[in-house]
């Protein structure tokens, strides 16, 4: 790695950080669609794997109730996990224009969720049986094949009618059960290599200082605001992946 890619990697991961400081989500988003532009998607996922995971334990661990919510999304986590491990290879060995395409799809499609003006239709809770498994199988396909685990992810916890902790924290421990087995694949597939895996802990440095700065940053600005910018951008950079997947 040279200097300006380190220097990348920095700005990176800074300002992913301050991204999740401020509206409480969109690290990995943000990590893979701007380096996903300069080296190939599997690399680039297995760099953020240990910012995430960190900050994202982080966000499970501090809400309200975890054990009750792992009784209750078990399935869903079971699934997830399993199929983000199975899918990995579409991201490890799979065309990697075609990767860079699906990562485009996935921010666009990410962009479109988080600018809906209605919430979620409630899923009623008898549905949340074969609910559960299927958006954690298809979630973890998705991960696998783009390193992004959004969707369907975020739709499913939302039509569950979470309050605002409660769904903070799935959203933590669900990107945590998905990283995982994709840094297990990795691991397995030797695309986590030592030099990599020092590389992705020394990235938690910046996103931690960007999460600092976010934090902060949040009294001064609207979350509603910055979140609407956030995804505007994320459109504009999904269209660019996949022009450049298809180019």
């Amino acid at each position: 790695m040279d200097i300006t890619f380190i220097a990348l990697a920095a700005l990176t991961f800074t300002l992913a950080g301050f991204v999740k400081g401020v509206i409480g989500l969109g690290l990995p988003t943000v990590a893979m669609g701007l380096l996903g532009s300069a080296i190939p998607p599997a690399q680039a996922a297995a760099l953020l794997l240990f910012p995430t995971i960190v900050t994202n334990i982080w966000q499970m661990a501090s809400g309200p109730g975890l054990g009750a919510m792992v009784r209750r999304l078990w399935p869903m986590l079971l699934l997830a996990g399993t199929c983000t491990w199975l899918a990995s290879g579409l991201l490890t060995n799979g065309n990697p224009r075609l990767a860079l395409a699906g990562l485009g799809a996935a921010l666009i499609a990410n962009a479109a969720i988080g600018l809906r003006p209605r919430p979620f239709p409630r899923l009623p809770p008898q549905h949340e049986g074969w609910a559960g498994p299927l958006a954690g199988a298809a979630t973890g396909v998705v991960t696998g094949a783009t390193g992004v685990s959004v969707i369907p992810l975020a739709p499913y916890l939302g039509s569950l009618g979470l309050p605002r902790d409660q769904m903070v924290q799935a959203l933590g421990l669900s990107f945590t059960v998905t990283m995982v087995g994709l840094a297990s694949a990795f691991g397995q597939a030797g695309v986590y290599s030592d030099g990599l895996a020092w590389a992705s802990a020394l990235c938690l440095i910046p996103a931690m200082a960007g999460m600092a700065l976010g934090n902060a940053a949040r009294k001064r600005i609207s979350p509603e605001t910055f979140r609407r910018w956030f995804y505007f951008g994320l459109l504009a950079l999904g269209a660019q992946l996949i022009a450049r997947g298809f180019g």
